[in-house]
């Protein structure tokens, strides 16, 4: 199937007996992938770039834990599907990571509006990201949400310089109380680049 056309549909879950046998398996063979796929930005936020086969996991991991049947199955594809990459496009879930409530909640409440303040950096041109859904992600305390569901839109010219050595890729926040930067790692960016048509 093309990149561009990846969906998750029924015919990919396996069955609930099969997934409970191989689960373990599964997320050990995708452990390497998800690895290069995450960058961790500043001292609290991580990137974790979604694609078809961490997607899929996710899924099949919300059907073995909550056992909702079919019911179950549709809600997890209309909330998962719109994660999947499209060929000119990356998309990553953004988590502001802090163990403690106390200053999770400060930091947080810092936050109000940082899901337009997300960017990839090509050669020192951002492309800002934008939510999948339509969910509002800043309360109207000022206090962003932990999770946000970023899609970046990457140009042909830009999807290029993914592949160029040369050029200076990175990921990051310009918000006036979270500003940090990662730059991504010659093995992050050649997966990343897999989810280009």
């Amino acid at each position: 199937m093309p990149v561009a056309d990846r969906k998750i549909t029924a015919a990919d879950i396996v069955a609930a007996d099969a997934f409970a046998a191989e689960r373990k398996a599964r997320r050990a063979a995708l452990i390497p992938t998800k690895k290069l796929r995450r960058v961790e930005v500043g001292p609290s936020a991580t990137f974790s770039f979604e694609n078809f086969d961490t997607l899929l996991l996710q899924v099949q991991g919300m059907l073995h834990i909550e056992k909702g049947g079919d019911a179950q199955l549709a809600d997890e594809l209309a909330a998962y599907n719109p994660l999947i990459p499209q060929g000119a496009d990356l998309v990553a879930t953004v988590m502001f990571e802090i163990d403690d409530p106390v200053r999770r909640l400060a930091l947080l409440r810092k936050l109000g509006g940082i899901e337009t303040q997300m960017f990839v950096d090509v050669d020192g041109e951002k492309i800002r990201g934008a939510p999948t859904d339509d969910i509002e992600r800043t309360a109207e305390d000022d206090k962003t949400s932990s999770v946000h569901f970023m899609r970046f839109a990457i140009s042909d010219a830009h999807r290029a310089k993914f592949r160029d050595p040369k050029a200076q890729i990175a990921v990051g926040f310009d918000h006036e109380h979270y500003a940090h930067m990662a730059a991504l790692s010659p093995a992050t960016r050649a997966e990343l680049a897999k989810d280009f048509a």
